[in-house]
């Protein structure tokens, strides 16, 4: 076991973060994370620093035989925490995440922020905390009882108001905040609402954080050292305070702004909003470059958020982009941190095709580190033969753009993304931001003189078709002999010429059923084949 590794399963034996062993050892948690990965090793009186941290000799921790292993988190279900999925806490409101959740979690991080469990070194800190959300009639009542959590336990809180995750993600690392947290569940219907909690670096949680957070909701204060009682209130001036924050949501705005070098004077864009986060920010942002606007999804009501628009529904852009003769489209999720294009012609540029255009555009100033890029197991594999095309390396992940910017911050790589429109530039942002992808499209559109469709038409997509299925149980469905006998069938008649993939999602109760071959026709039929044997055995919710 290397000494990384070991450090890893430390931490998490102890329940100690990244950061709060950053802050013991006072490096920075840069330097964790490359001990960790193994891009550097610590000094020898490093070494013994975090032997007398998690007390153990220094012997134990060089010797082979000791592996020092940490027994994890799992659960009975398999999963890596109850509560939290790859993107935050999520689910139906009230059946799944209710306020009370959000009170707790509010109570928890109020306090964690400001006790040595989480590195703090000063006496009777109050941790700043900033919140923002989406347009979900929910989202409001969550807002309130995270609040009221976090100043019972003594910390601020800031309120962005509606606005989107990687401007809670910039305000929160700019603007030396102890965490953010976004409250929305992304692409998810109205009825659904999450919370993503973000460090102070602009970076999702790490996981042994989150182990902290679930003992709380589980009341195991235990493994919060409190042996005792709960999480301490705050009374009379220690009493947290609710700050209005909407400078930094508009500071947000013009980092946005100041990215673009060139007018857009002459431009006939679209944008679609998807009735959510990004409603108000996108027309500002393109109409103080100078656009001329033609804006659909953006009339928000708390019940309409991705019906039937949005990155999730282009159908509804790349009308608007034919119909009016537009000269780009732009559509991103509820909370933002998706953008999908739509080019002159109103046909769809998605993921793999915008990265593909970024990773030109770095590769061609000399700033695509290793000339390589991240993407996912999803990724169309033609992106594959045309980045190679121009000399670029593409090494696919797990889904999640956090597992992307996991393998970025571990390659030391600039740019990585997923097919669905979480695009990661890491110059600019640690999370995917939608508007800023479409500003720097619109960049490279401007510098190459050039259409959108003539700067995807090296990425020619072999047919590709994703359906989710509902599920009663992920796990088993996943692993039911007879549905992987099918999916088995499908790779063997599709041979070497395509590839079939079953995955569950890390956010809803659904797996997806991806086949991608030459013939769209024989797509679909293989597609209904393996769902066909997710029905018959009786996992399918409708």
């Amino acid at each position: 076991m290397t000494l990384g590794r070991k450090i890893t399963n430390l931490r998490s034996l102890a329940g100690i973060s990244q950061e709060s062993l950053a802050e013991k050892l006072s490096v920075s948690r840069q330097s964790v994370s490359k001990w960790e990965t193994g891009q550097a090793t610590p000094k020898m009186e490093t070494l013994v620093s975090i032997c007398k941290i998690f007390g153990i000799t220094l012997d134990d921790f060089m010797r082979e035989d000791v592996s020092l292993a940490a027994s994890g988190d799992m659960t009975k279900n398999g999963e890596k925490h109850r509560y939290f999925g790859t993107d935050g806490f999520r689910g139906e409101v009230s059946s799944v995440l209710n306020s009370d959740h959000a009170y707790r979690i509010g109570r928890f991080l109020g306090w964690y922020y400001s006790s040595p469990l989480s590195g703090c070194r000063k006496l009777n800190y109050r941790p700043r905390i900033v919140i923002g959300k989406d347009t979900r009639r929910s989202s409001y009542t969550i807002e309130y009882a995270l609040a009221a959590g976090l100043t019972a336990s003594g910390a601020d809180a800031y309120m962005l108001h509606v606005t989107t995750t990687p401007s809670v993600s910039f305000v929160t690392r700019n603007d030396g905040f102890d965490c953010g947290i976004m409250i929305t569940a992304s692409h998810n219907p109205f009825y659904d609402n999450g919370i993503k909690i973000i460090n102070r670096y602009g970076e999702k949680i790490d996981d042994d954080t989150v182990s902290l957070v679930e003992a709380y909701l589980d009341g195991d204060l235990s493994r919060l050292g409190i042996l005792s009682g709960d999480i301490p209130m705050a009374s009379r001036d220690e009493i947290g305070l609710i700050v209005d924050y909407v400078a930094g949501r508009n500071r947000y705005v013009g980092y946005l702004i100041s990215l673009a070098s060139h007018s857009y004077r002459d431009l006939r864009i679209g944008l679609d909003c998807a009735n959510g986060s990004s409603w108000m920010i996108a027309r500002a942002v393109f109409e103080a470059l100078g656009a001329q606007t033609f804006i659909i999804g953006a009339s928000p009501d708390g019940t309409n958020i991705n019906l039937n628009c949005g990155s999730t529904h282009i159908e509804s852009l790349c009308s608007l982009v034919r119909d009016k003769k537009l000269d780009v489209g732009f559509a991103f999720d509820g909370d933002a941190d998706r953008c999908i294009a739509v080019d002159e012609n109103g046909n769809v540029v998605d993921g793999d095709k915008i990265i593909y255009i970024l990773a030109n555009r770095l590769r061609e100033r000399g700033m695509l580190d290793k000339d390589t890029i991240v993407t996912t197991v999803m990724s169309n594999s033609a992106l594959d033969s045309a980045l190679s095309e121009i000399g670029i390396k593409n090494i696919r992940t797990d889904v999640g753009d956090r597992f992307v910017y996991e393998r970025m911050q571990k390659d030391g790589l600039r740019l990585g993304g997923e097919q669905s429109g979480h695009i990661i530039i890491k110059k600019h942002a640690t999370t995917g931001d939608g508007i800023l992808t479409a500003i720097i499209l619109t960049e490279e559109m401007r510098d190459k003189k050039s259409t959108l469709s003539a700067l995807a038409q090296p990425v020619s997509l072999y047919p590709q078709i994703t359906e989710s299925v509902k599920v009663t149980d992920r796990q088993a469905a996943m692993n039911d002999k007879a549905v992987l006998r099918a999916a088995s069938e499908v790779g063997n008649m599709i041979g070497g010429k395509g590839r079939v993939l079953l995955r569950e999602s890390g956010t809803e109760p659904v797996i997806r059923v991806m086949v991608e071959c030459p013939d769209a026709e024989k797509c679909e039929e293989y597609v209904r084949f393996i769902i066909s044997a997710v029905r018959k055995r009786g996992y399918c919710c409708d």
